[in-house]
């Protein structure tokens, strides 16, 4: 695999895992109201394997097939990457996220299922895979379907370290300093228009080149 390629993809992965949402929501109610966080946010984890999986597979072999799949997808998904910033820019800072309506069984199973249930449904994660993986592929190496469970691979690991980060620091953060993920919301929606800007601009060149 091509070093760079991933090197890029674990960045930008990790820029846009800090992005909050309905996996940040579960890991802060887990954080402030679970005896432990672990069963949560380790069932978010499985499900974004069974995410990671399915899409590598499909997408994987749909790639390959139909070459013109991948300009569609990244098209809509740097469409989707602009909603998103655009989003997140706009958004009222005391619309943010609250863990108060959502929630937890003290059992460790029950916590698990439900945060497998929060990931596999998310479409902001599907779509994102979809529109991200495809996009970091080398054309020589391994098959995009093994290059693709790699990278994603990369993602539950930057998934791993901010959901069991927000998770352990959610009552501190949200104690003494409430304006601190309206703050990086707003950072990472700037981020998130320069990727989806990006990608449109490198797939207008390829068009008019």
């Amino acid at each position: 695999m091509d070093v760079t390629l991933m090197t890029e993809f674990w960045v930008l992965g990790f820029l846009l895992v800090l992005v909050p949402g309905p996996d940040w929501a579960y890991a802060i109610g887990a954080g402030l109201r679970a005896r432990s966080a672990a069963p949560s946010v380790l069932g978010m984890l499985s499900g974004y394997v069974v995410v990671v999986t399915v899409v590598a597979v499909g997408v994987g072999t749909l790639v390959t097939k139909y070459p013109v799949a991948l300009t569609t997808m990244s098209v809509v998904g740097a469409g989707y990457l602009l909603y998103l910033g655009t989003t997140a820019l706009t958004a009222r800072s005391e619309g943010g996220i609250t863990a108060g309506n959502i929630p937890l069984d003290t059992r460790g199973s029950t916590q698990f299922v439900k945060g497998l249930g929060v990931s596999s449904l998310n479409p902001k994660g599907l779509l994102l895979l979809m529109a991200l993986l495809p996009q970091f592929v080398s054309p020589q190496g391994w098959s995009s379907t093994g290059q693709m469970l790699v990278l994603g691979g990369l993602h539950i690991l930057n998934c791993a370290a901010v959901y069991f980060a927000v998770a352990l620091l959610s009552r501190k953060l949200l104690g003494s300093r409430p304006a601190a993920s309206a703050v990086m919301s707003k950072l990472a929606g700037v981020m998130m228009l320069v990727v989806g800007l990006g990608i449109l601009a490198e797939k207008a060149g390829e068009l008019l080149g």
